[in-house]
């Protein structure tokens, strides 16, 4: 009788926690990933779903991170395509449209940085951590760039430009996250 009770203990206990037990290696994989960002809380909703994956891999880690602002800088582009340029004054009109041709060459060297990333040799690795350096930084750059530009537009008080600039400060901090888990991944190597 003892071991039912107990064993009807110990299912009432498993139950009050739904989570199974190596969620919890889960988590701890992404928030030691993730330790090295800037925005810490945005990279462990983003790349918690890569953690049973990437595990503690720099580089599954630095992949994930420039995957997720692939996607992130993809959606902002369609967004910006659909953007009512009737909306905009002239000047905001001419930040939009520079800020489409710099998130598409931001989006450029992603793409470049996700190739390399997925063929890294121990006998280039320190030429292609210098060329996703490059390339990252020029994508974070890229989504500065395009913020300026809606600084400098006389109507920044638009809700549409309020909404770009929201979400391309969201896109530049996934980039600023992806190139941290590759300083990550330089600093551990191979």
């Amino acid at each position: 009788m003892t071991s039912s009770i107990s064993f009807a203990l110990l299912l009432f206990l498993l139950s009050l926690n739904p989570t199974p037990l190596f969620a919890s290696n889960r988590n701890n994989y992404v928030q030691n990933a993730c330790s090295a960002t800037h925005y810490q809380n945005l990279c462990l909703k983003t790349l918690s779903p890569f953690s049973s994956v990437a595990k503690n891999s720099p580089s599954k880690w630095a992949r994930a991170g420039v995957s997720v602002a692939i996607s992130d800088n993809k959606d902002i582009l369609r967004y910006l395509l659909i953007t009512r340029r009737s909306a905009l004054g002239k000047r905001d009109r001419v930040a939009l449209s520079d800020c489409r041709e710099l998130l598409q060459d931001s989006l450029d060297n992603l793409h470049k940085s996700l190739a390399v990333l997925r063929t890294l040799r121990a006998s280039e690795f320190q030429q292609q951590m210098s060329d996703l350096a490059t390339w990252l930084s020029s994508a974070l750059t890229d989504k500065d760039t395009c913020l300026d530009g809606f600084e400098k537009t006389s109507t920044t008080k638009s809700s549409t430009v309020r909404m770009i600039r929201e979400r391309v400060t969201r896109s530049m901090y996934l980039s600023s996250n992806s190139l941290a888990l590759l300083n990550k991944l330089m600093a551990n190597g191979l």
